[in-house]
Order: C-alpha cells, then sequence, then structure tokens
C-alpha cells in the first residue's frame, strides 16, 4: 500500500479489460441530448447500471444543421467506434431505428453489430429482425390523450408535431385518429400537421392553425416542447389555456410540470424505460435469457392545460 501511494498507480483499465475479457463499458448512441426526453431515459439507465459496475460511451449524433442523412452517418460511425472500443453492449435510442421504413443498408448495420456485441433498443424497433426491445406504447398513450380531450367534452381536436416518416409520430397519429373514430367523431386533414419536435416548430405548427378559419378548442401535442411552443404562441394570440384552448403534451419531461400554467401529458415512464434497458442489457451481457419485447404502459397525467369546452365558451 505504501508503494501503490509512493507512485500513485492506477490500475490499468485496458490489460485489465484483456485479461477480463470484458471493459465494464456502454455504448449509448442517442439523436440529440439537449431533447430533455433523453436525459430522463439515461438517468435510470445510469442508475441501474452503475449499480452493476457499467460505465459509458455517450454518442449523441445531433446533426449541425438537422441533416437526417448526416445523424444516420454518424451512427454508423459510432458503432463502428464502439465495436473498436469493445464495449460489453450498446443501447439504441431513436435516430433510425424510430424510422417508419428504414433502408436496409440502415437495418443490416444495426444486425450485424448485435452478433458481434449485445444490442438494445429502446423506444424504437426494426421490423422483423428480433431486435431485443424496450419500450413505452405510444400507441395506447395517443389514446389516453385523445380519450381524456372527449371526456372533456371536447370534438374539435387537432394534431400537430413529429414527423409523418418516424414510426413514434405514426403511431400517435394512429392513436388519436382510432379513438376519434371510435367516439364517433371525424378528423379534420388540415388539422393533422407535423414537422418537428422542438419548441421553434410547436410555434410554426401552431400559427398555421391560426392562419385556418375554424381553429380546434383542443391540441393533442406530439410532445412536450411542441405544447410549450403551442402554448407560448396561443398566448400571444390572445387565446387563454385551458380556457380558450385545451392542451396536452406528450413524454412528461421536466418543463410539463413547470409551465404555466402547468401541462397536461402522457407519461411514457421515462426512467422506469431506462432503468429496464440496463438490467436487460446486464443480463444479455452476462449470457442470460432475456425477453425480446418489454412493453411499459404510459400513464395520463392530468394537471392544468385541459379543460371542457364548456368551460371556455362561458370564461
Amino acid at each position: 500500500m505504501e508503494l501503490i501511494a509512493k507512485h500513485q498507480f492506477q490500475p490499468n483499465a485496458i490489460a485489465r479489460s484483456l485479461f477480463k475479457k470484458e471493459t465494464g463499458m456502454i455504448g449509448v448512441i442517442l439523436p440529440d441530448i439537449t431533447n430533455p426526453f433523453f436525459p430522463e431515459v439515461l438517468s435510470g439507465l445510469d442508475q441501474e447500471a452503475r449499480s452493476k459496475g457499467y460505465t459509458f460511451f455517450l454518442c449523441d449524433t445531433v446533426s449541425t444543421n438537422g441533416d437526417s442523412a448526416e445523424q444516420y452517418v454518424r451512427e454508423s460511425q459510432y458503432l463502428s467506434i464502439l465495436m473498436e472500443k469493445q464495449v460489453d453492449g450498446i443501447v439504441m435510442i431513436g435516430g433510425r431505428i424510430n424510422l417508419a421504413k428504414p433502408s436496409k443498408e440502415l437495418v443490416s448495420e444495426v444486425v450485424e453489430a448485435s452478433k458481434r456485441v449485445p444490442l438494445l433498443l429502446i423506444n424504437g424497433n426494426l421490423p422483423g429482425e428480433g431486435m431485443t426491445r424496450v419500450y413505452s406504447d405510444e400507441l395506447e398513450g395517443a389514446e389516453l390523450a385523445t380519450q381524456h380531450l372527449i371526456d372533456l367534452g371536447h370534438t374539435d381536436i387537432a394534431f400537430v408535431g413529429g414527423f409523418r416518416h418516424m414510426s413514434n409520430t405514426t403511431q400517435r397519429i394512429r392513436g388519436f385518429v382510432k379513438t376519434m373514430e371510435k367516439n364517433g367523431l371525424h378528423t379534420r386533414k388540415e388539422w393533422i400537421l407535423d414537422g418537428g419536435f422542438s419548441v421553434e416548430r410547436g410555434k410554426m405548427l401552431m400559427n398555421q392553425l391560426l392562419e385556418l378559419p375554424e381553429r380546434p378548442t383542443a391540441i393533442f401535442c406530439a410532445n412536450d416542447l411542441v405544447a410549450i411552443g403551442v402554448m407560448k404562441v396561443a398566448h400571444k394570440a390572445g387565446l387563454r389555456v385551458p380556457q380558450d384552448l385545451s392542451l396536452i403534451g406528450f413524454d412528461d419531461i421536466p418543463y410539463a410540470s413547470n409551465s404555466i400554467p402547468e401541462l397536461t401529458t402522457i407519461s411514457l415512464k421515462c426512467y422506469e424505460v431506462g432503468r429496464h434497458a440496463a438490467e436487460l442489457l446486464h443480463q444479455m451481457i452476462t449470457k442470460n435469457k432475456v425477453s425480446k419485447s418489454t412493453k411499459l404502459r404510459p400513464e395520463l397525467v392530468i394537471r392544468e392545460s385541459t379543460a371542457p369546452p364548456s368551460v371556455q365558451n362561458n370564461a
């Protein structure tokens, strides 16, 4: 111990990994660390993984100009780098695994990587490939959001946000339309607008709605960031939430409970998803059998941004 202290000896992690055939490292590939949804998932992932002795390589694939093609190139580069670093496992969140129709090349890269290292998908899928995944049921979440607005008495409901080429958006739109039809209500094409998941996109889409001859009494937003953008434009236009317009978001990021008014939303159990992902990946790394698909049920979180249309009409 005196020699260790004198020479400030540090164990050689590389040598140890060569001997033990494991590095204790997990690679995480995600599309945009600035989106609060992803840190919430990472929080659960980190807490569970650290308890099992793992540390992380965090790979953010966000492109400088919003170009999705550049993002997928970065994903490919990171997959290669992580395997080069001999990580014990890889987690992928967002990006190509959320595409409704990913190209064969994008799919095959992930499948090939999964043959070399345990690889887990979070809230995404590569249909037909049998990849191990942990996900929240986004279709059910959309049904909960839409039914909540309908139960309040709304019949004129819009959906805004997301990208139609992404499976998470198509699932949310599908749940929205399905629930409207189930309740005998008509969905207007001009009231279903996509274009992104950011606050700025929420502002843009709300401005588009305000330019239409008729406006809805309630809006289901593809995520909470979009809802915050919609709320800001509504306020500038003199519309009160929820007196003049009810809003419901999706994800339940920390901003949702801190906005004014507090945002009604759908919780995708981000922390729990991350925690389950770390546990499953550990089981995969240690060669234990795991279920190919682990589903968590979403939860409706009612706050202050939704109210019956009668309140709006009588306010």
